[in-house]
């Protein structure tokens, strides 16, 4: 099994995404208590447009730590989804 750190490494050079999932959750299966590995695989969510899972797993790695960095990774979701332009709601 790879290590964290080179699952990051290989998503971050340009793994097929699904891969990249896949691994992420292998390696979560293995490491329940990783906040990190939690995060990561959000990331990976939320890159792939799934954003539920992504707020799911940013919760779970909360819950493991609360001083994660999935921490500000929820607040970063929670005011991109917040967000809407006056602009573009007057008649």
């Amino acid at each position: 099994m790879q290590t964290l750190e080179e699952i990051k490494e290989a998503i971050r050079v340009g793994l097929d995404s699904d891969e990249g999932l896949r691994l992420l959750t292998e390696y979560i299966e293995a490491h329940p208590d990783n906040d990190e590995a939690l995060t990561t695989r959000g990331m990976q969510y939320w890159s792939m447009g799934d954003r539920a899972k992504a707020i799911n797993d940013y919760l779970a790695a909360i819950r493991l730590n609360p001083d994660s960095k999935a921490k500000m990774a929820l607040k970063a979701t929670n005011q991109i989804l917040d967000y809407y332009n006056k602009d573009l709601y007057n008649p």
